[in-house]
């Protein structure tokens, strides 16, 4: 029987973890079998600012889907986000020994090698090195260059970098809670997968992921990464200034964004007035809703003119830049009534709400086709490609408990040396697969080796 490609992506937010167990149907379409929840303990700002609390909250929704799946989790491919990212365009180039040869996927790597070794700031690493577009000879506005001749190979570069520190605490609180890591994915990449479609990369989009503590903003244009940036604000600043400016606790707070919160005053007419139980036998208090909206649009307005501030950091004004596409906006923020209509105000450009249903397959539930959970959604599509085996049956998983972990490894092992000392053939034609995905797993098997190393040596 031929093993399912079960993935498994692990979504660590301010406010909720979530952790979702899919896998692809015969259709193609993301069939989801378990998803856990948990409110989000320890985390700030997309930063772990506590291990042990971060710790329970993984493995509280990690249980969670593991009952509602039928399924136990091996690993994962986690979000990385955070105020600490930051991205930088690059451009390098290698010089052929052979040109009579062409192009192939270790030219690809090599480069890809050599970006990689690119001195950063202290405490900082490279977390994606993304190829954009290549030049061969001077012939530039290559998308795909394997199979092509030439001497010296050029390519422009999308650098995201992130905190050391702060990858390697997410790295320890997956390690801790049982579970290996097997990639790491910058969030508005993983939201870009699973809401936008190749047409809107084509024409130029932005994508605006209000989540709890952060608003992460990635941008395409020509089928190609252009801009990322996470910027610290986002659903949590506008309950504190609620809670703040109508003196009510933090829950009530919430539940009053939720539920009557609109980013556009001019809806609610005077009159219009919530009470809300006082603490312990003190009066109810009485909150007019246009008030509330007042708050509620003032910090939003902060949030979109600064996520503004990165579109024309990208150069969204040049007319060759144009996001023809617009702006999709996605994330538990985007649920806000009449923020749509705002942020076509304050930038001109046409937007709309992003659902990650396109990917998903037709029987999914209304909840998981959420905006929510766009970014877990594209967390297990990315942990798809890595073809890995994230997760097995609990029935299977329930022989003795400690071989389970070890023999399979032992077997994958066996088979690959096997492979490789009797095919070359086969090795030949796996080399020259689509640029991308060979990028992408090449860089998180290193990736991922090097936490490893680091959480083992730690002990």
């Amino acid at each position: 029987m031929e093993k399912e490609n079960i993935a498994v992506g692990l979504d660590i937010g301010t406010t909720k973890i979530v952790a979702m167990i899919g896998k692809k149907n015969e259709y193609g379409k993301l069939e989801i079998l378990g998803v856990g929840k948990s409110k989000s303990l320890g985390v700030a700002r997309g930063v772990v600012n506590n291990i042990t609390q971060t710790i329970q909250s993984i493995q509280h929704a990690v249980q969670e889907a593991e009952n509602n799946s039928g399924y136990k989790i091996k690993d994962c491919v986690v979000g990385i986000a955070g105020q600490h990212i930051r991205s930088i365009q690059h451009t390098d180039y290698i010089s052929r020994s052979n040109p009579e040869e062409v192009i192939g996927g270790n030219d690809i790597q090599l480069l890809i090698d050599q970006v990689n070794k690119l001195a950063m700031l202290p405490g900082e690493e490279i977390i994606h090195v993304l190829p954009q577009e290549f030049k061969i000879d001077g012939q530039a506005e290559i998308k795909e260059p394997i199979g092509m001749y030439g001497g010296r190979l050029e390519s422009s570069f999308h650098v995201v970098v992130g905190q050391a520190s702060s990858i390697r605490n997410v790295g320890r609180c997956i390690h801790d809670s049982g579970i290996e890591l097997s990639g790491l994915t910058l969030e508005p990449l993983a939201s870009s997968d699973a809401v936008l479609s190749q047409e809107e990369k084509e024409a130029g989009v932005a994508l605006i992921d209000i989540g709890g503590g952060t608003t992460d903003l990635a941008i395409f244009k020509d089928g190609i990464i252009r801009h990322t940036a996470v910027i610290p604000f986002g659903g949590n600043v506008i309950t504190d200034d609620i809670k703040e400016g109508c003196s009510i606790i933090e829950k009530q707070a919430e539940l009053l964004k939720v539920k009557f919160g609109s980013a556009w005053p001019g809806e609610n007419k005077e009159n219009e007035i919530v009470s809300i139980p006082g603490l312990r036998g003190r009066e109810p208090k009485e909150i007019s809703l246009k008030n509330l909206s007042k708050i509620i649009h003032a910090r939003v307005v902060e949030i979109i003119e600064q996520v503004y501030v990165e579109i024309k950091a990208y150069g969204h004004e040049d007319p060759r830049k144009k996001l023809i596409a617009g702006i999709v906006l996605t994330g538990g923020g985007s649920q806000l009534q009449h923020i749509k209509q705002l942020v076509e105000y304050i930038t001109g450009m046409d937007t709309r709400i992003g659902y990650p249903n396109e990917h998903l397959a037709g029987n999914s539930s209304e909840e998981i086709s959420s905006p929510l959970y766009a970014t877990a959604v594209g967390l297990v599509m990315n942990s798809i490609e890595n073809k890995t085996q994230s997760a097995v049956r609990i029935d299977q998983a329930q022989a003795p408990e400690m071989p389970v972990y070890k023999a399979p490894v032992m077997e994958t092992n066996e088979v690959v040396q096997a492979e490789i000392e009797s095919d070359e053939i086969t090795k030949a034609e796996t080399k020259d697969k689509s640029t991308e995905t060979q990028i992408r797993r090449s860089f998180f098997d290193k990736y991922v080796d090097k936490i490893k190393d680091f959480l083992d040596n730690a002990e």
